[in-house]
């Protein structure tokens, strides 16, 4: 009997892990913590993404976050070191830089 019980809760954990992957955990107020479990390499069409939110490093996490909001609600971990996800990066970082440059010019 105790192996049975043993048994399903393995599966689903198992379940649970293999559902997870590039996904971020839910965030709520201040951040302490790491929020991407996994990250999602292969490329996603920008038609499909609403958003992108880029986390630096720091005390909370060691590593760089990169999560997009698609369009259908899901966020999606990124991995920073994929080249399409580096090109987002580059965009971003580039139009907060023209961004600040225009309020700074009038």
């Amino acid at each position: 009997m105790m192996g049975k019980v043993v048994a399903a809760g393995m599966a689903l954990l198992l379940i649970s892990v293999i559902g997870t992957e590039g996904m971020a955990l839910a965030r709520s107020g201040i951040e302490l913590r790491c929020q991407c479990i996994e990250t999602h390499s292969k490329f996603i069409h920008p038609k499909f993404i609403q958003n992108v939110n880029l986390t630096p490093s720091g005390p909370h996490c060691k590593n760089v976050e990169v999560i997009a909001t698609l369009k259908d609600g899901r966020e999606v971990c990124l991995d920073p070191t994929a080249p399409w996800v580096k090109l987002i990066i580059k965009a971003i970082l580039d139009k907060d830089l023209d961004t600040e440059a225009q309020t700074l010019s009038g």
